[in-house]
């Protein structure tokens, strides 16, 4: 039986549940310590919508161009919808008669690509701009739900890798809007309670001193700390964590290689199907790993390592903010994935039925802009631009009023005299492992599986590492001859 969650007494308990990438209260719909937040907030003219379940999404007000999103893991009225409101100011500046209206779809991120595809199939709902998992493009771009875009809109400044995320067919159909990376997150008490030295990860380690630091932890005779369990977790629930687990684990024993080509056909071998899956099979060996991680998404394997009873994370960067407003930086480290980590993020596509192109090609350039990628980057998220990172002349300053905070002020207290963000920056007001360890990882980062099926590769991916973890889990040669020719039927060959 699955054991009972725990409420961390520290507040990331209220990372609720199994929300996918849901935030801390406290740092909902906020920019902290920059002016941008109150300053869109006062100039903002019109604002986001949110759909519930079975909703169906009309076009709002004639003029409007519709922005069709997953949920925002700054919270509600987040980044996202401040720089669509900082978008609408500047058209009132303009005297333009066209508003932006952002429109956040419910459930998980398969259930998000469901709903878009039929609407877009069907006309259903009537969307200008998508931002589509990085994932997703070949698909909605080989089914024509999404229009070709001027290749100058994706430039040098754009992360190599990221940018690769946005074409297909030799076409680019969407404009990187925000990235991801897999990233290990440590508990520095945790190893200090073990006599660690140096708990200083972030120049990286490898699985094996991964293994032997957490045999520190465990070390017999030694206290453990409070609620310790197993030394990781990552997410393996039967979801898409699963899939970019396995893909990381896969890349790292191939060297790098992928398990499709350019245009989507399978070109994997057994043999490299065979040395993927005794790579996963180490790095989720029940005497390193948490057992709950087999069923875990992305906010119960953080609450579990927030709570203690893991050493190590395997998470998202939204996570660095997230972890930071419960645990300080004596108890919280963060380093580059051992082996290869996996690219994630979303994209801003033009809808093939949008009836205001250029406005909405207008608008994917703004909220892609190098500002509005700086104001991401600030809020949390993974920029996709290198001046984010290394130009300090970039600031998040759209829209900014007179005597606004500067970037290098510290965060505003709230009302009761509590920090309201405890994100350690930078002395440019970045998060302080942006320039460091955040974008050398996405520089480095690879790709999953290239293809307009991807639903069904992962579905199927998925489902045959299942049996991975089952009670009888069979060998790693008999698995990868049974992987390999579901993945036959499932891509092209």
């Amino acid at each position: 039986m699955r054991r009972r969650r725990r409420t961390s007494g520290r507040g990331l308990g209220r990372v609720h549940g199994r929300v996918l990438g849901r935030v801390h209260g406290r740092v909902q719909g906020r920019v902290y310590g920059y002016g941008l937040a109150l300053a869109l907030l006062l100039t903002a003219c019109t604002g986001g919508g949110q759909a519930g379940p079975g909703a169906t999404v009309s076009p709002g007000a004639s003029g409007d161009i519709v922005v069709a999103s997953g949920r925002d893991v700054t919270g509600k009225g987040g980044i996202r919808q401040q720089l669509i409101d900082a978008w609408n100011a500047q058209q009132d500046r303009e005297h333009s008669d066209v508003h932006a209206r952002l429109v956040e779809l419910p459930g998980s991120a398969d259930q998000q690509r469901s709903q878009l595809l039929g609407a877009l199939q069907s006309g259903s709902a009537q969307y200008d701009v998508v931002n589509l998992d990085v994932t997703w493009v070949p698909e909605f771009a080989a089914a024509h739900l999404i229009r070709p875009l001027p290749d100058a809109l994706v430039g040098a400044d754009v992360i190599k890798s990221v940018a690769s995320t946005a074409r297909w067919g030799g076409k680019l159909y969407a404009v990187p809007f925000n990235s991801d990376v897999g990233l290990l997150y440590y508990r520095r008490d945790h190893l200090k309670q073990a006599h660690v030295q140096d708990t200083d990860l972030s120049k990286g380690i490898t699985w094996r001193q991964l293994r032997d630091l957490i045999d520190a932890v465990e070390a017999p005779g030694r206290s453990r700390p409070k609620g310790y369990e197993k030394g990781w977790t990552t997410q393996l629930g039967p979801y898409e964590g699963r899939t970019v687990n396995g893909i990381e684990a896969f890349l790292s024993a191939t060297d790098g290689a992928g398990l499709t080509d350019e245009n989507g056909r399978y070109t994997a071998t057994v043999q490299q199907l065979t040395d993927g899956l005794a790579e996963l099979r180490a790095r989720t060996q029940g005497a390193y790993t948490l057992g709950d991680a087999v069923r875990s998404d992305e906010g119960e394997s953080l609450t579990d390592f927030a709570d203690g009873r893991t050493a190590f994370l395997r998470h998202w960067p939204y996570a660095y903010r997230t972890l930071h407003q419960s645990l300080t930086d004596a108890q919280l480290g963060v380093a580059p994935l051992p082996g290869r980590a996996v690219l994630g993020g979303q994209n801003l596509a033009l809808a093939g039925s949008s009836q205001q192109a250029d406005k909405a090609r207008e608008l994917i350039r703004f909220l892609t802009s190098r500002e509005s990628e700086r104001c991401l980057l600030d809020a949390g998220f993974a920029a996709t631009r290198e001046s984010a990172y290394t130009a300090d002349d970039v600031t998040c300053g759209v829209a900014r009023t007179p005597g606004a905070a500067s970037p290098s002020v510290s965060p505003s207290a709230s009302p009761s005299g509590e920090s309201a963000d405890r994100m350690p920056r930078d002395d440019h007001g970045r998060p302080a492992y942006a320039r460091t360890i955040l974008l050398p990882a996405l520089r480095r980062a690879v790709q999953r599986p290239r293809t307009p099926l991807y639903g069904a590769f992962t579905q199927t991916f998925a489902t045959e590492l299942g049996r991975l973890f089952s009670d009888d889990p069979p060998g790693d040669a008999e698995l990868a001859a049974e992987l390999d020719k579901e993945l036959r039927k499932a891509l092209p060959g």
